[in-house]
């Protein structure tokens, strides 16, 4: 396995240091930010000279002449009073790369130890359409579990559905009202219940407004839908069988959103899966001192003495006997635990939700429900805007629908396939592929591209672009390099041995070098704009090579054939970023 560039360049200069009675660790090298001065950079020489009360520029100059001896260097110099600049020789550069492209994955699983982690996210709600608050959560949830495949951990997905709780008592009550006749709400019937649902997933979305409207109006009826709630978890029999009808129905509804954004899920569990484990957790924290009494409520106490901030206890039980959100994400969390025993457990939920997790996280850990070693993490995200700045609603104010947003997209992305004359090219099957590709890539890209806890304005029109920092943009390059690559092979042209004759290769090369770096960034951070800078650079990389070097139109064959091998290696790779991304590149546009 390749050690990434940085590394063993850092090492290399380290060992400098280090034969200087100097710190290895001023050895590090960066990426020059000017690239006319040289491919990198180590700025050591300044901090050692500080600690050492000697001259910065007479250190450099010693660490050069150091690294000459290296041979791995086709210039070394400095600049100001103690920057050393490196460029690298043209063989060591070629050499690596060819060992990194002869890994599947591009070195980036070296020194890896592969985890067990579970991705909690999506988190739909029985009865309720998934809306534009879904989309982060899919979008960034799915792209940190293709990252950790990637890098071979083992990943279990859930999406955590939202089936449990008052919701369903306020649907079986208004489902009552409109049906009385109904077997589910005789509770002297045991069953068996119709395999049919009496409603449909176009109904639960006009009954739980109704419904919710309803309980805030009439108390009588949000006190029957309570005692509804409680004899649902208590298992009676009719409230069960309606239940069930209602959640099979909400999550194929959610599954057709799920597959549209390539979300996959190895465990479809939710709410209601802890209903048997709540009153064993309680009894257990009960026993354990952990909970205690709290005017009338049962609650586990998370302040810290060190808390600078307002910390209240997490409720687990509420003085009528109902139990919280905290309570089943804490029984979840213990039931992950036993099942799983996971390395690490990943929230991908709205910022807005960081004191919930918070809470949930130091409860669990004192109450010794998750063990020391597993690693809790609320991933947070900021929301999607409107125009106007504020998060994105229906001209009328209403809530965005996420299927009715993915459509919008498709449909953009259709308008601008057209524009490009890809109509006249292609049969009409081939452009509804295209143009789902390019209205998905359009909204995943634009979403990931910015930093997760920022907020961002949605703007189809931008995001559908075949240019600049846009999903379209980087899938061109791709599908630019595989018309290419068809063509060679039309002409009879093969790839052959890397070498270097120009800069724009050479700085092709570095960038396709830099994913080792990216990947172990955006792992460490659960960052995806990382992943979507380096293609956006990579891309970029490449537009400027495939305009500076001829490939097809080469006469020198051996240089042919590298250009060649370069563009296969480039290919593979921005495909990979998107597919982490969960951007499918089409083979032709």
């Amino acid at each position: 396995m390749t050690t990434s560039l940085l590394t063993q360049l850092s090492d290399l200069a380290g060992q400098a240091f280090t034969a200087l009675d100097l710190d290895p660790s001023f050895g590090k090298v960066v990426v020059s930010q000017r690239r006319e001065l040289g491919q990198f950079q180590c700025n050591g020489a300044l901090g050692a000279a500080k600690q050492a009360k000697r001259n910065p520029r007479e250190i450099a100059e010693q660490i050069v002449t150091q690294l000459e001896q290296t041979r791995l260097f086709r210039d070394l110099s400095l600049a100001g009073p103690g920057f050393i600049n490196l460029r690298l020789n043209d063989d060591f550069l070629t050499g690596h790369l060819t060992e990194l492209a002869e890994d599947p994955f591009f070195g980036c699983r070296q020194n890896h130890d592969p985890q067990k982690v579970i991705i909690d996210f999506g988190g739909p709600n029985v009865a309720k359409a998934m809306h534009v608050g879904h989309l982060r959560a899919t979008i960034i949830g799915e792209s940190l579990r293709r990252l950790h495949e990637f890098l071979g951990n083992e990943i279990i997905s859930d999406v955590h559905f939202g089936d449990w709780g008052l919701p369903m008592g306020l649907l079986i009550k208004e489902i009552e009202q409109t049906e009385p006749s109904l077997i589910y709400f005789d509770s002297a019937f045991s069953g068996p219940y119709p395999e049919q649902s009496p409603v449909s997933g176009e109904e639960l979305q006009v009954l739980y407004p109704a419904a919710s409207a309803r309980s805030k109006s009439d108390p009588a009826f949000l006190e029957s839908a309570r005692e509804a709630t409680f004899e649902l978890q208590k298992g009676r029999a009719g409230y069960r069988a309606l239940w069930q009808h209602m959640r099979n129905i909400s999550i194929a509804e959610t599954r057709k959103d799920f597959d549209l954004l390539g979300a996959h899920f190895t465990e479809w569990k939710g709410e209601a899966d802890t209903n048997e484990h709540i009153p064993l957790m309680l009894e257990r924290l009960q026993a354990g001192g952990y909970s205690e009494l709290s005017e009338g409520a049962i609650v586990v106490q998370v302040k810290k003495e060190t808390d600078k901030k307002e910390m209240p206890p997490l409720i687990l039980q509420k003085s009528d006997g109902a139990v919280m959100y905290g309570t089943t994400d804490l029984a979840t969390i213990e039931q992950r635990v036993e099942d799983r025993d996971p390395d690490q457990i990943l929230y991908v939920v709205d910022a807005r939700q960081s004191l919930h997790f918070e809470q949930v996280f130091r409860a669990a850990i004192k109450c010794k429900s998750v063990r020391s070693e597993c690693h809790l993490e609320h991933i947070g995200f900021g929301t999607v805007n409107g125009k106007d700045g504020k998060p994105l609603k229906t001209r009328d104010g209403g809530v965005v629908r996420l299927r009715a947003l993915i459509e919008d997209a498709i449909s953009e992305a259709r308008k601008v396939v057209a524009e490009t004359g890809m109509s006249e090219r292609f049969d009409e099957a081939e452009l509804d592929d295209i143009s789902q590709k390019v209205g998905l890539a359009a909204i995943k890209y634009a979403d990931l591209s910015n930093q997760r806890m920022s907020n961002y304005v949605f703007d189809l029109e931008r995001f559908t672009k075949f240019e600049g920092r846009t999903g379209p943009y980087q899938m061109y390059a791709a599908v630019r390099i595989k018309s290419m690559l068809r063509r060679a092979t039309e002409q009879g042209y093969s790839d052959g041995r890397l070498i270097a004759t120009a800069d724009a290769e050479r700085n092709l090369m570095l960038a396709l070098a830099g994913l080792q770096e990216t990947v172990t960034a955006a792992t460490e951070k659960n960052a995806p704009n990382i992943l979507c800078d380096h293609v956006y650079n990579l891309t970029q990389e490449f537009n400027a090579f495939y305009h500076d070097c001829h490939v097809l139109g080469e006469q020198d064959t051996e240089i042919r054939a590298s250009r060649l091998k370069l563009c296969t290696i480039a290919l593979r790779q921005i495909e990979l970023v998107l597919n982490i991304l969960g951007i499918d590149v089409p083979e032709r546009m």
